[in-house]
């Protein structure tokens, strides 16, 4: 019960409640205490006054005076004559004086602790005014033993009525808490629980109900993390089940093409000159789309094939990049330039960066395409001593804001209708694979440009 929220609560409230009663009993003993002198000032007061109506008491009336007033001695002073109005032996000397006259607070609140945890019995003497300006002052004499008796009956009484206080406000405050804070939080621990254990069933979604703002905030806040995560799992499941039916559909494909691979053996003994010089073009497209089948399978298994490290003249490959783009592409008006230095050489997988400029040259110019005017494409590259880089600019439209929040998220970063986004997200982590990165340097109104940037390591090739 103490580790719950509640019986802290419940501890704590005792606690604090008993300090209080701690912080207000210091005055109220040390008023006590003075209420109890002021008392015994009075009773004299009055047996004198007996005393100066009638001057001829007996010694046993007198007596019995000061017991009733609890004094030994009492002093009045009147007209500025000190009088000794009663008297009695003094069992022993006069240990102290105070005069509750010019007593500050702290030296009252002092002398009653003083008093309250020492437990000799002394005679002290006290002064004070009489009441009712029946004279300059009047003194007593009095032993403290019965002082103390009375200031330790009433430290009791206050403490026992504390006690009291505090587990009552604190039985209250564990009621409430429990009801206003331990029970919806505990609504809300059983809704994460419910959604934890099933989150495809609706039931355990939460719905925020609470009056205390803080609450609600926290199952308004929980309500929109269920939401997102169901969201999100539906969106997984979909992609699994969509990630299973192209696996399948890129094995047959695999298969469609290896067969086609044969066919252009016969087509290469061709005589046609025209059939002789495009033939090698459509053993690589065959080979390449082999290569993706396989590229596709490795997708949908979450792995992407290492890299086969080779040197690679890039101008030549950014050439034929160039040329298969022109021939599968029937529109006009969009431009692609090569403007890769001749001789440029750099280390890397020759498949996977042709897979990776194809990509963004094709983007780039359907993006062009797209708005129906003319346009162009540009393929640069450049190196340091650090790294290598290549770039693909264009002069499109830009990508929409969606497409840059989702530019590497498969199926949601395609800036073109139909789109899977999946060829950024595969070219992506085929440039991880050369330990590199592939960025999107800017977008706009004027165009894209994104950037493949290679580190060189500790070596080339």
């Amino acid at each position: 019960m103490l580790n719950s929220l509640s019986g802290r609560f419940l501890v704590l409230t005792i606690v604090f409640v008993m300090l209080a009663e701690v912080l207000i009993f210091v005055p109220s003993i040390s008023r006590f205490r003075l209420d109890y002198l002021a008392d015994r000032l009075e009773r004299a007061q009055i047996a004198s006054l007996a005393l100066l109506a009638d001057d001829m008491l007996d010694t046993e009336l007198e007596a019995e005076l000061l017991e009733n007033a609890g004094v030994y001695n009492v002093v009045l002073r009147r007209d500025e004559i000190r009088q000794l109005m009663l008297s009695s032996p003094i069992p022993q000397e006069i240990a102290g004086t105070y005069d509750l006259r010019m007593a500050s607070a702290f030296t009252l609140i002092g002398d009653a602790f003083l008093q309250l945890f020492s437990a000799e019995n002394r005679i002290i003497r006290v002064i004070g005014a009489p009441v009712r300006d029946a004279g300059l002052l009047i003194e007593i004499t009095i032993e403290t033993a019965p002082l103390r008796s009375a200031m330790i009956d009433y430290g009791i009484r206050v403490l026992l009525l504390s006690a009291v206080i505090s587990i009552f406000t604190a039985l209250l405050l564990f009621a409430a808490v429990r009801a206003f804070l331990v029970r919806p939080i505990k609504g809300v621990v059983g809704y994460m629980q419910r959604y934890a254990a099933a989150p495809e069933d609706a039931r355990g979604i939460i719905h925020p109900s609470a009056g205390v703002r803080e609450l609600r905030e926290a199952e308004e806040a929980l309500l929109q993390l269920q939401t997102e995560l169901t969201q999100a799992l539906r969106q997984r499941e979909r992609l699994a089940q969509l990630g299973g039916a192209v696996a399948k559909i890129s094995h047959d494909l695999r298969n469609i093409l290896t067969s086609a691979q044969l066919f252009t053996d016969r087509i290469e003994a061709s005589e046609d000159p025209l059939v002789r010089r495009l033939a090698p073009k459509l053993v690589n497209s065959i080979t390449r789309a082999v290569s993706l089948c396989e590229g596709t399978l490795a997708f949908g298994r979450a792995e992407e094939p290492a890299p086969t490290f080779a040197r690679i003249a890039l101008c030549e490959l950014v050439e034929d990049i160039v040329e298969s783009e022109l021939l599968v592409s029937d529109e006009t008006g969009v431009e692609i330039l090569n403007e890769v230095p001749k001789g440029m050489m750099l280390r890397g997988d020759s498949e996977q960066l042709f897979r990776v400029v194809m990509n963004l040259v094709r983007n780039a110019r359907q993006a062009i395409v797209a708005t129906g005017i003319a346009g162009r494409v540009t393929i640069a590259a450049g190196e340091d001593d650090a790294a290598w880089w290549i770039t693909v600019s264009d002069t499109g439209p830009g990508l929409p804001q969606r497409a840059q929040d989702n530019l590497f998220t498969p199926f949601q970063g395609s800036a073109r209708k139909g789109g899977s986004g999946l060829g950024l997200t595969i070219a992506a982590e085929l440039i991880k694979g050369h330990g590199g990165s592939l960025v999107l340097r800017e977008t706009g109104a004027e165009g894209s440009l994104f950037e493949i940037h290679l580190p060189k390591g500790d070596g080339t090739l």
